[in-house]
């Protein structure tokens, strides 16, 4: 900060009320995106897909930046990107060693584009700037119904493919054996995470999708193993980082988009330091081979 710059300037809490009465629709986006980016998450970090997650949210960003300057919805031009992406993820990366080369190929192609549409806008600034970083305070009322019905569509497909779809992804071999559709669920998979970025990029943008769909899993997977925790400590600590983030936003003038990523990572990092501290206890309770080989 410079020297004629103070604490004040950057944090005003005077009017926080009357500001709170303004975000309301930004709340709900923000818990909705919790919940989504949380519960996908858990199967992103089991599947080792984070940089899918990055390479999705490329091609969504070029299909808003593409409906930005056509005139047309935005979220519909994110969905048609994240789904195409997803699609063509399944089909040129059909072989688990596949799929980055055809990440790595497709991303920067989808980046490109959206750096193009976007400069060939001359629409306002603001618009352009939130396709990557983010605009949640910006959320109407057409595109909460929108991101709603995204939610529902996920939450659906999750509770119908939750249990075999898990079990492909901790073992796809023995899932194989048992008789799990694996090549199925799959590609159905990459259609659930089309949507959860689609519906990312519209709150937090496309250059921090990370941080909900990788970063709170990530730390639930630091504290538990339990297959009924992980998932409901990552949607906690998702929607901590959202509505958490937006909350503290509303008294700055610093963007939202530093204190949710900042939030996240925040109990990312209390995580790690839990799970550092739990591991050694739980070694030490621990009954001896010997003494377990007895029993």
């Amino acid at each position: 900060m410079s020297a004629g710059t103070g604490w004040n300037d950057v944090f005003d809490f005077r009017d926080y009320g009357a500001l709170l009465d303004l975000v309301h629709n930004s709340l709900y986006a923000g818990a909705l995106l919790g919940l989504v980016g949380g519960l996908v998450g858990v199967f992103v970090v089991a599947r080792d897909l984070p940089f899918a997650v990055h390479g999705i949210s490329e091609l969504s960003f070029a299909g808003a930046a593409a409906a930005l300057l056509l005139g047309v919805n935005v979220v519909v031009g994110s969905l048609v990107g994240s789904v195409l992406a997803a699609v063509l993820f399944g089909v040129l990366g059909v072989r688990a060693k596949e799929h980055n080369s055809a990440i790595g190929v497709l991303m920067p192609f989808g980046l490109g584009l959206g750096v193009l549409f976007l400069a060939l806008y001359q629409g306002r600034s603001a618009n352009k700037f939130g396709l990557l970083t983010g605009q949640i305070v910006a959320v109407d009322d057409p595109q909460l119904v929108s991101l709603a019905v995204i939610a529902a569509v996920v939450v659906a497909a999750l509770a119908v493919v939750w249990r075999p779809l898990l079990f492909a992804s901790l073992d796809p071999e023995l899932a194989a054996a048992r008789g799990v559709p694996v090549r199925v669920l799959s590609p159905v998979f990459m259609l659930v995470l089309g949507l959860a970025v689609a519906m990312s990029v519209q709150i937090v943008g496309a250059l921090l999708v990370l941080a909900l769909l990788v970063t709170p899993a990530a730390a639930a997977v630091r504290v538990s193993a339990s297959p009924f925790l992980v998932p409901v400590l990552s949607v906690a600590f998702a929607v901590t980082a959202v509505v958490g983030g937006t909350l503290l936003a509303l008294g700055s003038s610093i963007p939202i988009s530093p204190y949710v990523t900042t939030v996240s990572f925040a109990i990312y990092l209390a995580c790690r330091l839990v799970g550092r501290v739990r591991r050694p206890a739980a070694r030490a309770g621990a009954p001896a081979p010997a003494a377990a080989h007895a029993h």
